[in-house]
């Protein structure tokens, strides 16, 4: 066991002492785990992403977590007698590969100490062996019991009783409200764009603070995580870099994308606003725009052309003669000489953990 584990072990040791209480602010907390939501999860119903789920993380054997495949570095740390507390989390959330080396996580590590304690304070509340959750387990045993009697009187109720639709009785026609959560789709001519507006200086610390652990402080990309920017004349290359100044044709795409699916792991927690800051720091990185104080809105948005835009065209196969003539499809002999290989494409894994564990140590994997 190396010295620096070895002392982590005391410190598991001191924090497990009677009366040593979290130090953090637990709703400040929740803030700051927005970094970590891309690769991991915690509360009601969290499971294995990139990175394990961290309920019940207090008092949990690193490398242990059900169902996940750690690193062989993390799995050795947890048979030499790491375990996850206070001061064992707050060593690791500071700086992860300085603590173990060959872990996964691709995470740089929390610079300030008041967001270390803030965010161990929210992991906290949901670890029943912390020691804020064993005060409060304590000190409101009557109010557990209320909760479980409402619980379980919500759950006597007949499910029936809200289904109105069909034969069976399941489902309801959807609601406007429902309709219109689900219907947010952008069109390349401006078509869905919320009213808004976002500047690139405002975009810059929304980028770093959700994005830039996994894309790179300038687009470029963690580990095996998609870059987002630069790869300017290189769609003619072996190894083309697809970004969104060199290869992708609409910026409605980006905002469509970014406000539905992205923070990864914690989407749709941007507004409106947010979105249209974050995608006017995107045109930055790619110099589509230059001046940091330029400001996207619904007014202007159609006004952007991305660089690659006229290199795509409009899909005209209903226009084809096959298609205009609805014929049979030819399903055999389609060709009259042997069918050659004249190209592969080159694969393009950028999922952390869909490869060797050990092989991906430090490039975009999670512990």
């Amino acid at each position: 066991m190396s010295k620096f584990l070895k002392a982590l072990c005391l410190g598991t040791a001191l924090a497990a002492l009677p009366g040593l209480a979290i130090a953090g602010d637990a709703a400040k907390g929740e803030k700051v785990f927005k970094k970590c939501a891309a690769c991991h999860a915690v509360g009601d119903g969290a499971r294995n992403k990139v990175g394990p789920q961290l309920n019940e993380v207090f008092g949990r054997t690193a490398g242990t977590a059900e169902d996940y495949k750690y690193s062989k570095a993390m799995i050795q740390a947890g048979a030499d007698g790491l375990v996850w507390n206070e001061s064992t989390i707050a060593a690791y959330l500071a700086k992860p590969k300085d603590m173990i080396k060959g872990t996964k996580m691709a995470f740089a590590g929390l610079k300030k100490q008041e967001d270390l304690d803030n965010v161990i304070a929210y992991l906290a509340s949901f670890s029943s062996a912390s020691p804020a959750a064993q005060d409060q387990s304590s000190a409101e045993p009557a109010a557990a019991e209320q909760t479980q009697t409402a619980d379980a009187s919500a759950a006597a109720a007949p499910v029936s009783a809200t289904r109105d639709g069909g034969v069976f009785g399941l489902g309801r026609e959807a609601t406007e409200d429902e309709i219109a959560a689900w219907d947010i789709d952008i069109r390349p001519d401006g078509t869905g764009l919320p009213v808004g507006s976002g500047t690139v200086a405002d975009g810059e610390p929304i980028y770093s603070e959700n994005c830039a652990v996994c894309h790179g402080d300038f687009g470029e990309g963690v580990g095996r995580w998609p870059v987002l920017a630069g790869g300017h004349d290189t769609l003619r290359e072996d190894r083309p870099e697809k970004t969104i100044g060199s290869y992708w044709p609409y910026l409605s795409t980006v905002y469509d994308y970014v406000r539905r699916a992205m923070p990864y792991g914690n989407a749709r927690s941007l507004s409106d606003d947010d979105v249209y800051a974050l995608t006017a720091y995107l045109l930055y990185l790619n110099d589509v725009v230059t001046d940091e104080d330029f400001e996207l809105s619904n007014e202007n948005f159609t006004d952007i052309h991305l660089p690659n835009e006229e290199n795509f065209i409009a899909d005209n196969r209903a226009d084809e003669e096959h298609y205009a003539q609805k014929g049979e499809p030819c399903m055999s002999d389609c060709k009259p000489n042997a069918v050659e290989i004249t190209m592969r494409a080159r694969i393009l894994d950028v999922t952390p953990g869909s490869v060797d564990d050990d092989e991906a140590a430090g490039v975009g994997g999670v512990d």
